[in-house]
């Protein structure tokens, strides 16, 4: 009865364990499609209009910020909610 009860602790956390490792990955690659999407688009905008490469070039500079500290952030309490 106790030993049952002991694995099924240790299998319940390692599924934790490993639900957090998906989560930190998923939010990376979707991190790294957003700002390929982004620079995808921004590259199109630019052939488009040339003449509105600065306005396109520094609007893509700060959504790929945001995307890459929003990446962060979930990353960070994935790897929080691993190690505590």
């Amino acid at each position: 009865m106790l030993l049952t009860i002991l694995l099924q602790a240790v299998a319940s956390e390692a599924i934790g364990k490993i639900g957090i490792a998906l989560g930190a990955a998923i939010a990376a690659l979707a991190a790294g499609y957003g700002i390929g999407k982004i620079g995808s688009s921004a590259t199109e905008s630019i052939a488009r209009q040339p003449e509105a490469g600065g306005d396109i070039r520094s609007s893509m500079i700060i959504v790929a910020a945001m995307i890459e500290g929003a990446a962060l952030f979930a990353i960070i309490v994935c790897l929080l909610a691993l190690f505590v």
